[in-house]
């Protein structure tokens, strides 16, 4: 399945533009109203699955079930997000944030399994009714999150512009690929050239093709460690 705008190649975008057209008005009620519909009823679905999960979770290692942690979200401002925490140990305060890489000796057992699945993400959907964000857009950042020791939004100056919508569960980078952890330059780019062609090519159908391909990247347990 080829989506819209594959390919495209994306002129500079000005940190001061204004929200992006595609979501404002009707389409933005709409994909409110999809991501409310969808999140509840995935809510329904994923219930008993979380709680079976969260305690294995505390079955495994010491510590709560749920993790939060600060994200960037739309306009720059940060709101915590929920994960069913997957690691034995959590970041020391004053430490660069590190992603989590393959082998990494923090992942638990249960936590692996958590996150080749993607089930680690589902405590978002309560993020995504309350309106910190949406069922797809770009993935949302820890506020200083580097690579290579530089902070994303030093190493493209398009990368505010990611800011504009709500960000997401998923998105069309994480159904190219570039999903899992950004240890280039140019990882984050082309994670970045996907977020903005995204935001300016949306439509109903895309969130719904993003979506669909999205399972069949779980599925196939793609960039999950």
């Amino acid at each position: 399945m080829i989506l819209p705008g594959d390919g495209l190649v994306l002129p500079p975008l000005s940190f001061a533009r204004p929200a992006a057209p595609r979501f404002a008005g009707l389409p933005r009620a709409i994909k409110r109203v999809e991501d409310i519909v969808a999140a509840a009823l995935l809510l329904l679905m994923f219930g008993v699955p979380m709680l079976i999960a969260a305690l294995l979770i505390r079955l495994e290692s010491s510590g709560p079930a749920l993790f939060r942690q600060s994200r960037v979200g739309q306009d720059g401002a940060s709101f915590m997000i929920w994960k069913l925490r997957t690691m034995r140990e959590q970041r020391v305060p004053g430490d660069e944030l590190c992603q989590a890489r393959p082998g990494d000796p923090r992942v638990t057992r249960i936590g692996h399994w958590l996150r080749c699945l993607s089930l680690d993400e589902m405590p978002q959907l309560v993020n995504v009714l309350r309106g910190e964000m949406s069922l797809v857009g770009p993935r949302p950042h820890a506020p200083g999150t580097c690579v290579c020791g530089r902070p994303f939004e030093q190493i493209s100056p398009r990368y505010a512009a990611r800011h504009r919508v709500r960000p997401g569960m998923t998105g069309l980078a994480q159904v190219r690929g570039w999903r899992g952890e950004t240890e280039t330059e140019d990882k984050l780019l082309r994670r970045v050239d996907s977020d903005l062609e995204y935001i300016e090519t949306w439509s109903l159908r895309l969130d719904l093709e993003i979506l669909a391909r999205t399972f069949a990247v779980v599925l196939c347990m793609s960039n999950a460690y």
